[in-house]
């Protein structure tokens, strides 16, 4: 079923009330159906992007590369200050550019939103932590490919996208994935 402003609404407050935690007036929805990210502030879409999740579909098992569904938070910003397109292993910067030409593989770019799941047993928990899993929102070399599903469990944005993203978000803002 295709997850629409009111029920993103809806879902989050109930999830929020269940878990305990205070709600703010921002938060992200992924919608991995419509492939797009959508910023909400006051309870209103301010901004959406086109996005990709992963090629092999919805899950939470380590070692899956499947994109988490449920309530996240943002947890770590990473990549303040580097040029777009910058290059990040194990969620430090290289110092490398990416260019045409280069490793061919997906690769995380130019800033990193790293999620930590709050729902035990859904994307929180041995074996299925999102946090553990390195499950990002991140930019990405391949940027064509953008509207399909295409990652390995991470939620890819166009470089120029995620750096604004990274400026309109704070650390602890709600990310919801859902279908």
């Amino acid at each position: 079923m295709l997850i629409t402003a009111e029920r993103f609404h809806r879902a989050l407050d109930e999830m929020c009330d269940k878990l305990h935690i205070k709600r703010e007036d921002s938060g992200i929805l992924v919608c991995i159906e419509q492939q797009t990210l959508f910023y909400y502030e006051k309870s209103k879409s301010t901004l959406s992007f086109t996005i990709s999740t992963s090629q092999y579909g919805i899950g939470n098992k380590e070692g899956s590369n499947k994109t988490p569904l449920g309530l996240h938070r943002i947890v770590e910003k990473i990549g303040e200050d580097a040029p777009a397109w910058t290059i990040f292993k194990s969620r430090e910067n290289t110092g490398v550019i990416w260019q045409p030409g280069m490793n061919d593989e997906n690769q995380i770019l130019s800033r990193i939103l790293r999620l930590r799941g709050l729902e035990e047993g859904v994307n929180a928990g041995a074996g299925i932590d999102s946090y553990d899993r390195y499950i990002y929102i991140h930019g990405t070399n391949h940027e064509e490919k953008i509207g399909t599903p295409m990652s390995h469990g991470c939620v890819c944005m166009r470089n120029d996208e995620i750096i604004k993203m990274f400026h309109i978000v704070k650390e602890g803002t709600l990310v919801y994935i859902g279908q």
